[in-house]
């Protein structure tokens, strides 16, 4: 998050007393009865001070900067095979656990243990209540999940406190070319508003848009690709990572596994262009990627990408086609410095 606002409310109250005197005059006793009441009443006069700050460019000379090591959270005791992760507003940690344990995760910001919060632990399956292979998540505003599901070629949906999911896309759940299959489905993103969901259909090459709200098998509409593997700017590559910030840029930013390469399309066009990497080359200098997974954009429509062969994340800045590694050292490793194939 780039922009940051905080709110200051200073609440001033004013107290004011009124007093009633009342008499009342008994004939038999020639006694005069006098009552004070008291009565108080409050008045709260509210001042609200609104403060903006927005976070410098981290390509900008002295801005941000990222530490060179890392702090484990979740460790190899917990997680056997993470594939997605995903962190709610509450700093909330959801973490997909593609296999063999086949679930997602949840690690509340404060906690040092995981509970599981989707799929049955350890059993992979196509009901309504397992993975086959689970790749993404995603959880909107109202606590529901979304998670990809590979294998059994659907996107699930678990509404907020359910052990069962409702297929939203894919609803055969077998593999297919038609605009309601998938054949293998990696990474997804979500509209301002999570009315819609777009998918990299990753053995069809292409990228589909499918209605968060749907239950019945419609079909999806096309988004980019489906022209075959390639690597022209007509067509994708098995297609994994993608990110959609339509407050920053109407384009879809989508990696290209087997293309070595990111390309930035307008959704429904017929081609788009590359934005990182030489398509089709693999290597390890700043200009090239090998087999890219996941990505991101900021708000200054800076490119992260995470370089799954060279075991770091690139970061591109807006119109720059030469990476600067902000994580990772390039070789494989575990410690606090280097990264395993990253996702």
């Amino acid at each position: 998050t780039t922009t940051t606002t905080r709110t200051t409310t200073t609440t001033t109250t004013t107290a004011t007393t009124t007093t009633t005197t009342a008499t009342t005059t008994t004939t038999t006793a020639t006694t005069t009865t006098t009552t004070t009441t008291t009565t108080t009443t409050a008045t709260a006069a509210t001042t609200t001070a609104t403060t903006t700050t927005t976070s410098p460019n981290p390509c900008t000379t002295g801005a941000l900067s990222w530490n060179t090591s890392a702090t484990t959270i979740v460790n190899s005791s917990q997680i056997s095979s993470p594939s997605g992760i995903y962190f709610n507003s509450n700093n909330t940690l959801f973490i997909v656990d593609e296999y063999p344990n086949a679930v997602v995760w949840q690690l509340l910001s404060n906690a040092v243990n995981v509970t599981n919060v989707a799929g049955v632990y350890m059993s992979s399956g196509p009901s309504s209540d397992r993975f086959n292979y689970p790749q993404d998540v995603y959880v909107d505003a109202s606590g529901n999940i979304y998670i990809s599901d590979f294998y059994n070629y659907r996107i699930q949906k678990f509404t907020s406190g359910s052990s069962t999911g409702t297929t939203i896309a894919g609803i055969t759940g077998q593999a297919g070319s038609a605009f309601s299959q998938f054949n293998g489905l990696r990474y997804f993103t979500f509209d301002s508003t999570d009315t819609y969901i777009y998918v990299t259909d990753y053995n069809n090459h292409r990228v589909m848009r499918y209605s968060t709200s749907s239950t019945s098998g419609t079909n999806g509409v096309l988004m980019a690709g489906n022209n075959g593997a390639g690597n022209s700017n007509t067509t994708l590559y098995c297609p994994w990572g993608i990110h959609y910030l339509p407050s920053v840029s109407n384009d879809l930013f989508i990696t290209n596994f087997y293309g070595h390469s990111v390309i930035r399309w307008t959704p429904g066009v017929s081609s788009g262009y590359f934005v990182a990497g030489v398509p089709g080359v693999s290597g390890q200098t700043p200009m090239l990627l090998s087999y890219p997974m996941g990505i991101k954009i900021d708000t200054y429509l800076n490119i992260y990408v995470v370089d799954n062969n060279n075991h770091r994340i690139q970061m591109f800045c807006a119109n720059s086609q030469s990476g600067i590694t902000i994580a990772g050292t390039g070789i494989a490793g575990n410690t606090a410095t280097q990264f395993m194939s990253p996702r």
